[in-house]
C-alpha cells in the first residue's frame, strides 16, 4: 500500500490527482484538505464510479488510519489509490501551526478580541444569556470561588474557558480561575492543536501529566466508564493540589437531555446530569457545569463563525471510529440522533424534555427514591380521598 505525507500531497499538481475526504458530511464541511471531495466512507463502495481511474486517488480520513482500508481496497480493484498519512488531523495541525508561526502577536492578538467580542455581541443571545442564567439559577460561582476550568481540547470546554475569561473581566463577582488540561497520553498531534488552540485563544493554560491512557490500555470491559472515572479523579486532585474549592466541566444543554433519554430508555429511570455537585471524595470541592443551558448548535455555530477547529475526539483507542464516523456509535450517539428527529418535529420536544426533569409531580409517580429512602404510592394511597 502506498502512504503520502500532508506536505507531499500539498506540493502535488491537483489536475493530476483526486483527493477523497472519507469523513461524514459534517465534519467535511467544517473543513478539509483544499480541493477534497468527500465520498463518507459507508457510501464510498456505491459511489466508486465517480473515482476517475486515470487519475491517483488519495484518501483522507480522520487520523489515516480507517483509510488504510478502504486504500487496499481500491488497490485490489485496479486503482492507483494512495493513502493519506496522519489524515485530516495531521492537515489540522499543520495548519494551526502555520498560522501561529506566519502571523504576527498582533495580528494573533486582534483574532484572539474578536473571538471573544463575538461571545459578547453574535452570540450574546444563544450562548452568553444561557451562560449567566445558568450561573445565576443554579448558583454556580459565588465571591471568593477559585475555579479550576477543565479543558479537553474540544469545542465546549475551549468555549467555557473563553466564557469564564470574559465573566472575570466583566463579571460583578470576584473570583479566580485555573485552566486547567491534563495530557493522560494524547498522541502529539493532538496536544499540538489542543495547544495552539489555546494559544490563539488566549486562553493560559496550567498542563500537568498522567499515565491514564496507559493503565487503560489493556481494559477490555468498559475501558470508557473506567477511563472518565480515573480522569475525574485526577482533574479534582489536581484542582485540590491548586488550591481550588471547584472544578467546571463543559457538559451543555443536549448532554443534559440526552442523559435524560438514556436513563428512561436503557436503566429504567428518572435521573439527569445535575448543574452542579458535592464530590463524595474529595472534601470541600464542588463540580459545576456552567454549560449547562446553552445548546450544542450555538456551540457549533460560535466555532464555525470564528473558524475554529478543535480536536473531536483524544482519546487514543476510540478515535479511529468516532472521529473517523466508523465503528458503532454509542448509547449517547443514538440519543443524539433520536433527538434530532424531535426537533424535526416539534421545537419544543427538546425543552419539554429537560422541563420533564424540573416538574416532576410526586402524586404522579408509581414511586421514587431519595438516598436509602424509597417510596411507593400506595404508601399513602388509602389515606388520600
Amino acid at each position: 500500500m502506498k502512504v503520502i505525507t500532508i506536505e507531499e500531497l500539498e506540493s502535488i499538481d491537483p489536475s493530476t490527482c483526486c483527493v477523497v475526504d472519507l469523513r461524514s458530511e459534517d465534519q467535511y464541511e467544517r473543513g478539509t484538505f483544499p480541493g477534497a471531495a468527500n465520498i463518507p466512507m459507508e457510501q464510498l463502495n456505491e459511489r466508486k464510479m465517480e473515482l476517475p481511474k486515470e487519475k491517483t486517488i488519495y484518501l483522507l480520513c480522520h487520523t489515516g488510519e480507517r483509510s488504510q482500508i478502504y486504500t487496499e481496497e481500491l488497490e485490489a480493484e485496479g486503482y492507483d489509490a494512495v493513502n493519506v498519512s496522519g489524515g485530516y488531523r495531521a492537515y489540522l495541525k499543520l495548519s494551526l501551526s502555520r498560522y501561529m508561526e506566519k502571523e504576527s502577536e498582533e495580528k494573533r492578538r486582534e483574532k484572539t478580541a474578536e473571538i471573544e467580542r463575538s461571545i459578547i455581541k453574535k452570540f450574546r443571545k444563544s450562548i452568553w444569556r444561557p451562560f449567566t442564567k445558568a450561573l445565576n439559577e443554579y448558583q454556580l460561582i459565588r465571591e471568593g470561588d477559585r475555579i479550576a476550568v477543565c479543558i479537553s481540547g474540544g469545542k465546549d470546554s475551549m468555549l467555557l474557558a473563553k466564557l469564564v475569561q470574559e465573566l472575570k473581566r466583566h463579571g460583578k463577582i470576584s473570583f479566580e480561575a485555573v485552566f486547567l488540561v491534563m495530557n493522560p497520553g494524547y498522541n502529539d498531534d493532538n496536544w499540538k492543536i489542543i495547544q495552539d488552540n489555546a494559544e490563539l485563544l488566549g486562553i493560559p493554560l496550567t498542563v500537568f501529566h498522567s499515565d491514564i491512557f496507559d493503565t487503560v490500555a489493556g481494559i477490555e470491559r468498559n475501558p470508557c466508564y473506567l477511563c472518565a472515572r480515573m480522569r475525574r479523579g485526577y482533574l479534582y486532585a489536581k484542582a485540590k493540589e491548586l488550591g481550588c474549592n471547584k472544578i467546571a466541566l463543559g457538559h451543555h444543554f443536549d448532554d443534559v437531555i440526552e442523559t435524560i433519554l438514556m436513563g428512561m430508555l436503557y436503566s429504567g429511570k428518572v435521573e439527569t446530569m445535575m448543574p452542579k455537585l458535592h464530590s463524595q471524595h474529595f472534601e470541600g470541592m464542588e463540580l459545576i457545569r456552567p454549560l449547562y443551558l446553552v445548546k450544542e448548535e450555538a456551540i457549533k455555530a460560535w466555532r464555525d463563525s470564528n473558524g475554529l477547529h478543535f480536536i473531536q475526539c483524544a482519546c487514543r483507542f476510540t478515535e479511529n471510529c468516532v472521529s473517523c464516523g466508523g465503528g458503532r456509535g454509542s448509547k449517547r450517539d443514538e440519543m443524539k440522533e433520536l433527538i434530532a428527529q424531535f426537533r424535526k418535529t416539534s421545537s419544543v420536544i427538546e425543552t419539554n424534555i429537560f422541563n420533564s426533569v424540573t416538574n416532576i409531580n410526586l402524586r404522579t409517580v408509581i414511586g421514587y427514591h431519595k438516598d436509602d429512602m424509597a417510596y411507593c404510592f400506595l404508601d399513602d394511597y388509602d389515606n388520600r380521598s
